[in-house]
């Protein structure tokens, strides 16, 4: 991955700059990364983009033409220039692994460093963090949607941006999707790639029959054809039908056909009847067309015999919802050895902070293996003794719940200790394995696309009490 360093918002610098100036650089600071609720589509949401981060702090560093261009702005301290010309990350991070069902406000990463170190990672640890959990959350929605048939990635020709088309399509195999038609993200990670023919292929040739014969002779194992070029019903089928009674009588077994326009609904059930009528009742029906989760529901609920879904560019580009809303925020700092618990206030209770230096815990139910509840909980707190314990809602305190025969799990696990990755940074593959185990342990009306039961995220007795004491303090002022 190439270096990031300069990829930053002009202000984290002044403020590194004035840190220095004040004599501040070596005060450890604790800021937490999570995202606040904007809809169904953040109800829940699947972590992604650790990989990248980890890389980025990795080569975190100011060359020679940095520091030159910064001089150039005529801002900053030659002091802090030359400080720059030695940085590098000496702090520690945890993060919840790759492929976690995380909740809003909850910490999905959580840094804790000089202060002059954790305010730079603020702009790109959320550019990425936030890019690939919103995508890997938009395609697990469309899976969900799909209710097991197979769902692949293609939209890289609308995306964003290269960038944006490749970490996406990261993103979204992390979220469910089983292939991708990028093929560099196929080479770089190591996912499957799928694809077919375009328009094109069949505008090209003198007629559509040749043009799918011609593509059967290329790929005859593999042979799936695009049929909605002319006439989906009148043509298209009939013709793939043709091309692969003609495989068959070569020993061969079609892929199936691929419809992109038109009423899907519709055109799929009558092709259906037509290749099983044909003697190709395991040739697949795939769709493709400015797909969602909203529209596959539909057709779903409309009996639309499709077997596999093509998502582009309502899943690339997260339509609906183009920004996840994750923020990176001060929690703690260290005075005399000791952290100090941080807050923001704000009208907007959304908008107020848990302060202190946090762990994230998820409880679950020894009987069924399925989660019962979260708790943001303070450093210190333990809760491995499997004792009954009451958890409450921050927000409606009377909503009380005793946890009873459950085991329990952290979700912060450590990435980097003083600057040194101690992580092992598990395959794409294994990532998706655990993503999708990870899914299974949620209970299916947190994951409804439309009004899905709110998950219980609720915050320990000792956080509750040190939020309400700083609130007040504040207050009083």
């Amino acid at each position: 991955m190439r270096n990031l360093t300069m990829m930053t918002d002009l202000y984290e610098l002044t403020m590194m700059n004035g840190y220095l100036r004040f004599g501040m650089e070596k005060n450890r600071a604790c800021f937490d990364l999570f995202y606040r609720k904007q809809g169904d589509i953040t109800a829940y949401a699947v972590a992604a983009g650790l990989e990248q981060a980890i890389e980025y702090v990795k080569n975190l560093h100011f060359t020679d033409e940095d520091i030159a261009y910064l001089r150039s702005l005529g801002i900053f301290d030659d002091a802090f220039l030359t400080y720059l010309s030695h940085f590098h990350f000496t702090g520690d991070i945890m993060a919840v692994p790759e492929g976690t069902v995380i909740f809003p406000g909850e910490p999905i990463l959580r840094v804790i460093a000089p202060i002059i170190e954790a305010q730079l990672l603020e702009t790109t640890l959320l550019n990425i963090i936030n890019h690939q959990t919103l995508i890997a959350t938009k395609a697990s929605r469309v899976v969900q949607a799909a209710r097991g048939d197979g769902v692949l990635e293609f939209g890289l020709r609308r995306a964003q941006g290269p960038d944006a088309g490749i970490y996406g399509a990261r993103a979204a195999i992390i979220g469910g999707c089983k292939a991708t038609s990028n093929v560099l993200t196929g080479q770089m990670f190591g996912v499957p790639v799928g694809g077919t023919h375009a328009h094109s292929w069949v505008m090209s040739f003198p007629d559509e029959l040749t043009a799918f014969r011609a593509y059967a002779e290329v790929f005859p194992t593999n042979c799936l054809l695009l049929v909605d070029t002319y006439d989906t019903l009148s043509s298209g089928v009939p013709n793939a039908i043709t091309v692969f009674r003609e495989l068959r009588q070569k020993g061969l077994e079609p892929m199936g056909i691929r419809l992109d326009s038109g009423d899907l609904a519709f055109l799929s059930r009558q092709a259906r009847k037509m290749l099983d009528d044909a003697g190709f009742p395991n040739a697949k029906i795939f769709a493709s067309g400015d797909l969602d989760e909203e529209v596959i529901w539909d057709l779903k609920a409309q009996g639309a015999a499709i077997d596999v879904w093509g998502v582009g560019t309502r899943m690339i580009t997260s339509m609906g919802n183009p920004a996840l809303g994750g923020v990176y925020k001060l929690a703690a700092e260290e005075v005399d050895g000791t952290f100090v618990p941080r807050i923001k206030i704000s009208e907007n209770p959304a908008k107020v902070t848990n302060p202190g230096v946090k762990r994230l815990y998820r409880f679950y139910d020894r009987r069924t293996g399925k989660a019962l509840a979260d708790l943001i909980a303070l450093e210190d707190e333990d809760f491995s003794s499997g004792e009954p314990l009451t958890i409450f809602d921050p927000e409606n305190t009377w909503k009380r719940m005793m946890l009873c025969d459950y085991d329990v799990r952290a979700l912060l696990v450590p990435i980097f200790e003083g600057g040194k990755l101690v992580y092992t940074q598990p395959t794409l593959g294994e990532i998706t394995a655990y993503a999708n185990r990870e899914m299974e342990t949620f209970w299916d009306e947190y994951k409804r696309l439309h009004s899905p039961h709110r998950y219980k995220v609720d915050l320990s007795q000792k956080l509750y009490d040190l939020k309400r004491s700083l609130i007040e303090n504040q207050r009083n002022r």
